[in-house]
């Protein structure tokens, strides 16, 4: 990952996703130990059974430990990566909007968990990367409420950025006693020190009625029609090869955003107004 990045910081989705390739290595290697195998004894038959079982989730995450064994020549096993070919839900992009002016307005909701599911509906990002964030992601000043979700924050909208300046005034851990509010997340958990879990928080946006996975989807493929992958993967934390896979499951037309853009500044071209809540 960090080869891939060229030296940049890994983003919150970069980080979870990472975590759960490993998760997935680990479930396959404990399945191998109790059915007395290794990576070199495990015949192909073996690994179709352990993909077929009801009780293992996750388990298409191991096809990247699998193949680099393979490359390592520790195994004779084949995985073969699943090309993506877009969503699999159907896209409702009306239910999202309603959603969103839901958590927006409804007072009678806690601000931690509004924001969390506008992060969801707005911004297409997973509650395991949402419950990572920190003081740090935030940057807040008269003007503007800034939000690093990748490299570059995203300018939040009223009233979104009252939101989350509301919930950095009065975070509190979800079954912490007497905490003081100093905690460094912006989602605190009920361990002393430690974030809300990505279950936990899941498990409250869908007391919302949100289905973060649904809804994340449905934010992606909306986004991706109105910005380009490049401006997708830097604003929203998630791979470059991602995006470029949403926008051409949303059949976004970006083959001359490059043209264009070095177009918008030459003599006589009046230039363009910035997408709100983007960098120009």
């Amino acid at each position: 990952m960090r080869r891939r990045n060229n030296g940049q910081p890994a983003t919150n989705g970069q980080a979870v996703g990472i975590q759960q390739q490993l998760k997935a290595a680990i479930t396959l290697l404990d399945w191998l130990t109790a059915h007395h195998l290794d990576l070199g004894s495990a015949r192909q038959g073996d690994l179709d059974i352990w993909l077929g079982s009801e009780q293992v989730t996750g388990r298409h995450a191991a096809g990247h430990f699998v193949r680099w064994a393979k490359r390592q020549k520790l195994t004779t096993l084949d995985f073969a990566a699943t090309k993506w070919a877009g969503p699999n839900g159907d896209i409702d992009g009306e239910a999202r909007w309603q959603q969103a002016r839901r958590l927006l307005h409804e007072q009678s909701i806690k601000p931690e968990d509004r924001v969390a599911g506008l992060l969801v509906l707005l911004y297409a990002q997973w509650p395991a990367a949402i419950s990572r964030l920190t003081l740090d992601h935030v940057h807040a000043d008269q003007q503007q409420l800034r939000l690093r979700l990748g490299r570059e924050p995203v300018v939040l909208p009223e009233p979104l950025a009252a939101l989350v300046r509301q919930l950095v005034a009065s975070r509190r851990g979800h079954a912490t006693l007497g905490d003081p509010g100093n905690s460094p997340w912006l989602f605190p958990g009920g361990r002393p020190g430690q974030p809300i879990s990505a279950a936990h928080l899941t498990e409250r946006l869908r007391r919302l009625g949100l289905r973060p996975g649904r809804d994340r989807s449905s934010a992606l493929f909306h986004l991706a029609t109105e910005l380009p992958a490049a401006l997708l993967a830097r604003l929203l934390g998630i791979n470059i090869s991602v995006a470029v896979a949403w926008q051409r499951a949303s059949s976004g037309d970006w083959t001359n955003y490059a043209a264009d853009y070095s177009r918008r500044n030459q003599p006589g071209n009046p230039p363009r107004k910035p997408i709100p809540g983007t960098p120009p």
